[in-house]
This record gives structure tokens, sequence and C-alpha cells, in this order.
């Protein structure tokens, strides 16, 4: 294909923006299950540029890279965590396409590992901050609730729950495989025409507030705890409750102040310390892909209305696909 670098750019540009706010996509895709569908965009354009790059490994590498510095610059609040997802799906899909030929498990087995290791990331981080208190809370509520409609037999509510999330998460990237077939086959079957855009509608948009983040954290951990101290103190016993609760509070207060005052803090600085050496070998790089958000925020707006047409799950397929090949054959006017 003539302009593979010029796709891979486009599509590095738009898995940067995807990382570092989604712009347009988030104010699209307002709800719970928001995760999901970042993890599902990043993936299928690490797909995507495996698909159109010649060495697969090198490409995705230097991608990701770029990436990277660019989250750092536009969101440097965001949790070190945050990085190391972004690695996981990056090298994991350059390792899969690099050595396994484009066939649906390859695309099935990336989705559902990618998704399973969000998962587990996220109950690792639960079980860090408030320990097995946490889980030993729900069991308690588990307990009640199978008192009160009379259950047969006690289960674990642990057990059945991180096997649902799990479930759920493993379900959702096996889909995600299958859907990023289908958008590969729809976009790569698109003639290629040049998409151009009215150079002043562009508008560029205000850095969100890390109030709303420190605000959001802030309020999980108070319900969070909540819930926790409540199952201790109503179904624990008197003073085994109010020890526990206690005891909760601290711990995860403790350990939340450790995470994002010190832990945090040092391993980003670390992280930044090595991409600052490798910032000025793809400045060229880092500056293009910086240059096109307005306009891919723009694309992806025009790209949402155009679609009006379609309903349900018709429109998301072709939102998603006609928005990144619209990015991919974007040309500036003044180009």
């Amino acid at each position: 294909m003539k302009n593979n670098k010029s796709i891979i750019d486009k599509l590095t540009a738009l898995w940067a923006l995807n990382e570092s706010g989604l712009g347009g996509f988030l104010h699209v895709f307002n709800s719970p299950f928001t995760g999901l569908i970042v993890g599902g965009i990043a993936i299928l354009l690490i797909s995507l540029i495996a698909y159109y790059a010649e060495n697969k490994w090198q490409t995705i590498l230097k991608a990701l890279v770029i990436i990277l510095i660019i989250k750092m610059a536009v969101s440097p609040y965001s949790p070190f965590t945050a990085y190391i997802s972004v690695s996981f799906q990056a090298v994991f899909g350059a390792f899969l396409f690099s050595n396994f030929s484009w066939k649906g498990i390859t695309l099935i087995i990336f989705g559902m590992t990618t998704f399973l290791q969000s998962a587990l990331q996220k109950l690792l981080k639960l079980t860090i901050i408030y320990g097995t208190e946490f889980w030993e809370a729900i069991n308690i509520y588990g307990v009640w609730i199978q008192q009160k409609i009379n259950f047969i037999t006690q289960t674990s509510t642990t057990s059945i729950l991180i096997t649902i999330y799990l479930f759920i998460y493993g379900l959702c990237g096996l889909l995600a495989g299958l859907f990023i077939k289908s958008m590969i086959g729809i976009i790569s079957a698109k003639t290629e025409t040049t998409f151009y855009l009215d150079h002043n509608s562009v508008k560029t948009k205000d850095k969100k507030s890390n109030k709303t983040i420190k605000t959001k954290v802030i309020w999980i951990w108070l319900i969070t705890v909540a819930t926790i101290v409540l199952a201790f103190i109503v179904f624990g016993g008197p003073l085994f409750g109010w020890q526990k609760a206690i005891y909760i509070i601290l711990r995860s207060f403790l350990i939340l102040m450790l995470w994002y005052l010190v832990l945090g803090p040092f391993v980003l600085k670390l992280i930044r310390k090595h991409l600052t050496k490798k910032e000025s070998k793809y400045q060229e790089d880092i500056a293009n892909a910086m240059d096109l958000f307005p306009y891919f925020r723009q694309i992806i707006s025009f790209t949402w209305k155009e679609t009006k047409h379609l309903k349900g799950y018709k429109r998301f397929k072709f939102f998603i696909a006609n928005s990144i090949s619209n990015c991919i054959s974007f040309k500036i006017p003044s180009e």
C-alpha cells in the first residue's frame, strides 16, 4: 500500500488521542462502560497499526513511546497503572502480530488477554488498598442476603462475583476481537479517497481540570470505606466490628496516601525520566500527532452526526469504522 507511513502516523495520533483523554470519544460515550470502550479502541488501533506495518514489532513499540510521551504531556496526572496497561497492550499486541498470522483467533486472544489483564489489575488494586477485609465485607453481605432468601447452601460471594466479573471482561474481550476483525475488513475495503475538513471549523479544547479526577477518587474511597465499615459494624459484632472499621479506615487512607503521594510520583518520575531521553528522537512525530488532535475531534464529531440515521449497534459500528477511515484519509487543507 502506498501511504502506509502516513496511515500509521495518523493511527498513532488517534491512539494518542484515545489515551490522553479520548477527546471527541468521551462526550459520545459518557457511560459506565467507558473503560471497556477505551480499551477496545486502543487494541483496535494497535491491530490496525500492525495491519498496515511491515515491521510490526518495531512500528508498534515506536508508536507506544510516542503515545506515552504525549500522555505524559497532556495528562500529567494519569496514574502509573495507566502507563502499565497501555504498555502491556502494545507489547502483547506486537508479540502476537509479529509471530502469528492474521486470523480471527489471534485477535480474539489479543482482546481477551488485554481485557482480563485490565480486570485483574483492578482487582489487585482493590486488594492492595482495602486489604482482604474488602472481600470479607462482601462475604458478610452475601451471607446476610442468602439468609434472607433462605438459600439452601451458603457459597462464597467473592468467588461468585470475581468469577462473574472476569467472565464479563473475558467475554467482552472475545467480542472485541471479533469486532476488530470486522472493523479491519470495513476500513481496508474502503476506497482510497482524501477526506478534507474546513480549517476554520477546527477549535481547540481547554484542558480538563484535574479537580474532577481528585474529587472522583475521594468519593469512591468514601463510598467503598463506608460500605466495608457498615458490613463489619452491623453484621460483625459490636467490638469486633468497630475494631475492624477503624483499622480499614486508617489502612486504606495510609495506603492511598502512599500510593498517590509517594509510590505513584516516584514511579511516574522514573517513567518520565526514561521517556524524556527519547523525546528529542521523536520530537517531529510527537508534534505532528498533537497537531492532528483538533482536526480529529472535529472529524469524530462530524462522523457522529453523519451516522445519525443509523440506530444502536449498527450506528456504533459504522461510527467507529468511518471515524478511523476519515482520520487516516484526512488531509489538512493547506497540505
